[in-house]
């Protein structure tokens, strides 16, 4: 792995990849120990599992925070417990803040690099009316992992409802963060996610309106149609048999 090149972002990733067997599977399964860190001293610790994150270090409280559900079985929790997760963390910690400043001086300090994110906005649910759901603003593909994102409705700001998960890296050194909003759809409100980011020159807004579904006519078109058919067939049939029965009794006299 390259630690400082012209093409490396401003910022230090230091992965560690484990294929190992578990004792409980002969599936071979894939571990990550992620490091990022940048030269504001901001520092990610993370550990992947077949690509999805079971836990991470939350630096101001020096602690890991586990992500998994926990009805997960085994407990990633007492698999680990026998590693030193948040003394290798601070350790790393201070190894990347070294190797992002001496790249950072090795290439002269050159400015940093920046990706400008994009964002969707979408309904976690199915929209019904009066019907609680959530809008989930996802933000992807940005660097640095600096962001702000806000939400309004009708024009107004909204704070109650919202919130902002963590950062998550990409393959190509880039980010991604969703934020939600939680709601409950009437008609006409309108709502919008708002993007702020450095590497946009203005500010990226999406706008989401409910869009309720109205119950189709079709089936009951259909069946009037049906029902007028059928009774006109048992009028044409009706006026056929009285008509047959008429001529019979004429030619009878």
């Amino acid at each position: 792995m390259k630690i400082c090149s012209s093409d490396m972002k401003r910022s230090a990733l230091i992965m560690l990849m484990l294929n190992s067997f578990c004792a409980f599977s002969y599936v071979p399964h894939e571990v990550t120990y992620f490091v990022g860190c940048f030269l504001n001293g901001t520092t990610e610790v993370q550990f992947e599992f077949d690509t999805a994150e079971i836990l991470y270090v939350d630096f101001q409280k020096e602690e890991a925070v586990y992500t998994v559900p926990k009805f997960v079985d085994p407990d990633p929790s007492q698999v680990l417990a026998g590693l030193s997760i948040i003394r290798d963390a601070l350790t790393n910690k201070y190894l990347c803040l070294a190797i992002t400043a001496g790249c950072a001086e090795v290439e002269n300090n050159p400015p940093e690099e920046k990706d400008a994110p994009e964002s969707v906005l979408y309904p976690a649910e199915e929209v019904q009316l009066g019907v609680e759901n959530t809008l989930t603003c996802f933000v992807n593909h940005f660097y640095p992992p600096d962001i702000k994102v806000s939400w309004t409705k009708n024009g107004r700001p909204l704070s109650e409802g919202v919130s902002l998960n963590r950062y998550y890296p990409n393959n190509d050194q880039t980010f991604h963060q969703f934020s939600t909003l939680t709601f409950t759809p009437t008609e006409e409100d309108i709502y919008t996610c708002t993007v702020e980011h450095s590497a946009l020159d203005r500010p990226i807004t999406r706008i989401w309106e409910p869009e309720f579904s109205q119950p189709s006519l079709t089936p009951d078109i259909v069946f009037g149609v049906g029902m007028a058919v059928a009774l006109l067939g048992i009028a044409v049939g009706v006026f056929l048999i009285a008509k047959a029965h008429y001529e019979q009794n004429s030619l009878s006299h």
